[in-house]
């Protein structure tokens, strides 16, 4: 028994940098963002420190990333974390103000090529989970409920949003991400004003789409020019019925094939919710993509925006049914 509750303290010896760059050379960060890449983009940027300075350039681009693993902390505290396995050396403490002025010294233009250079699907079509047939899963996905502080210079950025009960307290920032469903990586993302709307953001979105990609997206993109999920009031013209229950029609130029769905949702509070889908794919081969797959694949998207689900047991035919638990 003793020999099982026996302890042994394990050492291990970590190279950093030194002097005022040895906080942004330290840390999980710095796992999957070598100095060296960040060090590149500042230089491409022109944001690269042309003296040593008590908070080097590349030291504020690891501290502003700390900032969103922290979003609940002020800067001194997140600096401290930053910091925290370097106890013992001898580094300067920063005000909030210097923070500050590290974060406006850099600007947007380094971190905006940092996600650029990073922001590619991290799995290969070949890694399970990932893909359909050939093709990678990706899905957009938005969100309007982040805040802003309620300065005057990001008021006239961001403006304000207009409910039925007056203005809200704060900016509004919306926010569209395009997902890779296996993975949650994120290939793209657009910010802006509310008021821009997703549809408007997601256009952004298109370029970074290839032909070794499968988009999934949902009845926010209900319309001619962009849909894929249709809202259950729509009345496509059925231009053919096929073997699976499945139809064929067509929006402008485009040629779709129409699922007509039935939805059944079971929630952790004992509610049964059904409603009715129409899901609408540019793979109109029943053969090759019949219905109950494509079905199971858009639950894909439910998993990757929002929690995981358990799909039951599917019946034969054109309508299908998805529980999610």
């Amino acid at each position: 028994m003793s020999s099982q509750s026996a302890t042994r303290t394990l050492t291990r010896t970590t190279a950093i940098a030194e002097g005022p760059f040895a906080p942004g050379h330290l840390g999980g960060l710095t796992q999957f963002l070598p100095f060296e890449l960040v060090d590149d983009v500042l230089e491409q940027t022109g944001t690269l420190q042309r003296r040593v300075r008590a908070l080097p350039s590349r030291v504020g681009i690891y501290f502003v990333l700390a900032l969103g693993l922290f979003p609940g902390l002020g800067y001194q505290r997140v600096w401290d974390k930053l910091v925290a396995g370097l106890a013992g050396l001898d580094l300067h403490t920063p005000s909030e103000a210097a923070l500050r002025h590290l974060r406006r010294r850099l600007g947007p233009k380094p971190l905006e090529l940092l996600f650029h250079t990073l922001a590619v699907p991290p799995a290969r079509p070949s890694t399970p989970g990932v893909s359909y047939r050939r093709w990678l899963t990706v899905a957009f996905d938005g969100c309007n409920s982040l805040k802003a502080p309620d300065l005057p210079r990001i008021r006239a950025l961001l403006g304000k949003v207009r409910h039925h009960w007056g203005m809200s307290d704060y900016p509004s920032l919306r926010l569209t991400v395009l997902c890779e469903t296996g993975t949650r990586g994120l290939p793209g993302a657009v910010f802006g004003r509310s008021e821009a709307g997703e549809i408007v953001q997601a256009t952004r979105l298109l370029p970074k789409l290839t032909t070794q990609m499968l988009l999934l997206a949902d009845r926010a993109y209900d319309g001619d020019e962009f849909l894929v999920r249709l809202s259950a009031r729509r009345r496509p013209a059925v231009l053919a019925v096929l073997p699976d229950g499945t139809y064929r029609t067509r929006f402008r130029d485009v040629h779709v094939r129409i699922l007509d769905a039935d939805i059944t949702v079971n929630t952790n509070g004992g509610k049964c919710v059904t409603g009715r889908y129409l899901l609408a794919t540019t793979l109109t081969d029943h053969r090759h993509d019949p219905a109950e797959a494509l079905v199971r694949l858009y639950h894909e998207r439910w998993g990757a925006t929002r929690s995981r689900a358990s799909l039951s047991e599917l019946p034969e035919g054109g309508r299908q049914l998805l529980s999610t638990g």
